[in-house]
């Protein structure tokens, strides 16, 4: 039996993209005491919390504090140029400094694209979750849930390592699927669903190996049943089949054995798998012989459909 290695890694998603449009550079950058306005409610408690000889200089804070819109211009401007960093340091400065504007709410969004591109996925899926319990009916909440995916999705570990990632990215691109079908981000969430799902398949599949070779056959065939019953749309179904043919060959369960290779040969006819199963059941006197009984039978029926 051969095993294909390393899973070759799948293109991030760039093409769902986000639409960015920028509030003209030709605005006038208002007096910062009008930004004040909007951010009061975040100066008043620094305010009656200093004594007389520390108060805060309302007009130095004023003259110190930029425009939301500049901010988030100047934001946008740096993203373009590729300045990340200073992008979402722009992007932060509006949330911080004028957290009840409109520049705010799409600065949290715009920062976790910041933090995201940047790698720091961490980041990426705090800024993005707290976009989208704040704002969970605003458009772009179907965008910040599809970063967390992706941030989720780009750490995905080769399947001899730990899935969680994996499992994480299931969780959130079915959030982008079953709460926003309509939006632009579904097929490319579909997408890295499916390669999720293959990874999860393969780590199954890299432990039954490791107890067939150690002869631990009820043990491997649990992790290859596991994969044809539950993963039965990713590309490992294939070489499960083929090994539980394997396992149930050496245990001397020659039924079970015939009906995996049958299953194998009826969605897989010209599979090299197939043609080593058929060679294993042939070396005994056997051939694929499938029994309508078995769970493999009823699984076969399941193979590649979703």
């Amino acid at each position: 039996m051969r095993y294909d290695g390393r899973r070759e890694e799948q293109e991030d998603a760039g093409r769902a993209g986000f639409r960015m449009t920028r509030v003209d550079a030709s605005l006038s950058v208002r007096l910062v005491r009008a930004a004040l306005v909007v951010a009061g409610a975040s100066v008043m408690p620094l305010l009656s919390a200093c004594s007389s000889d520390d108060d805060i200089n309302l007009a130095t804070y004023v003259e110190q504090t930029d425009p939301a819109d500049v901010l988030y211009n100047q934001g946008l401007a740096n993203l373009d140029q590729g300045r990340l960093k200073e992008a979402g340091k722009k992007f932060e400065a509006v949330d911080r400094q004028h957290p009840y504007s409109e520049q705010a709410r799409k600065s949290i969004v715009m920062d976790a694209f910041a933090q995201y591109r940047q790698g720091n996925y961490d980041d990426a899926i705090n800024a993005a979750k707290r976009y989208v319990a704040l704002y969970p009916t605003n458009p772009d909440a179907a965008y910040a849930q599809y970063i967390i995916g992706l941030s989720y999705y780009r750490q995905i570990r080769d399947v001899t390592q730990d899935q969680k990632e994996a499992r994480r990215t299931i969780e959130a691109m079915n959030e982008v699927v079953q709460r926003w079908p309509d939006s632009e981000y579904v097929d490319d969430a579909n997408a890295k669903i499916r390669f999720a799902r293959d990874q999860l398949a393969g780590k199954e599949m890299q432990i039954g190996r490791y107890y067939l070779e150690r002869r631990e056959y009820i043990a491997a065939i649990k992790r290859f049943r596991n994969v044809v019953e539950n993963y039965s749309n990713t590309r490992q179904v294939e070489e499960a089949l083929s090994r539980l043919t394997e396992s149930y060959y050496a245990m001397g369960l020659t039924n079970e054995a015939q009906t995996a290779a049958a299953v194998l040969g009826n969605n897989y006819p010209d599979s090299q798998w197939y043609k080593d199963s058929y060679a294993l059941l042939q070396s005994g006197g056997l051939k694929p012989s499938e029994n309508a009984g078995s769970w493999l039978s009823k699984a076969g029926k399941a193979i590649g459909a979703g």
